[in-house]
């Protein structure tokens, strides 16, 4: 089960860390992702990272802005948002691979991913 929360309203340019903590399955091991999903458009990758942490990708849109991390003793991983602008309002959704997967691999696609959370709504007003 993985449980974001987090979300909230917040002024253009303003900042917002989401959270997902991960449980009945193995946390540790798994690459995760962050995706979003605005009214009316498809889903789309965020950012995701490895399961040691030492790697993350980001969409273009978001890099230098948004940050990715994980803490493994905690089963949760992190998406601190910082500049935040209205057309990145959103439902936000963690999301966890396969166990030992290659990050590199696939991980922009949500069909790489095998756990979904139920999203957290991002709200950035102009």
């Amino acid at each position: 089960q993985l449980q974001a929360s987090g979300g909230g309203l917040v002024p253009a340019g303003g900042s917002l860390t989401l959270s997902c903590i991960v449980s009945g399955i193995t946390f540790d091991s798994r690459p995760m992702g962050w995706f979003r999903q605005a009214p009316g458009k498809e889903r789309e990758f965020v950012s995701a990272i490895s399961w040691s942490g030492d790697t993350t990708y980001y969409a273009d849109s978001v890099k230098g802005r948004f940050t990715i991390s994980r803490d493994n003793a905690k089963n949760t991983v992190y998406l601190q948002m910082n500049a935040l602008k209205p057309e990145e309002t959103a439902v936000y959704y963690c999301a966890a691979r396969r166990f030992n997967t290659d990050l590199s691999v696939g991980y922009m696609k949500s069909e790489s991913y095998n756990y979904w959370g139920q999203g957290t709504l991002v709200t950035v007003s102009s």
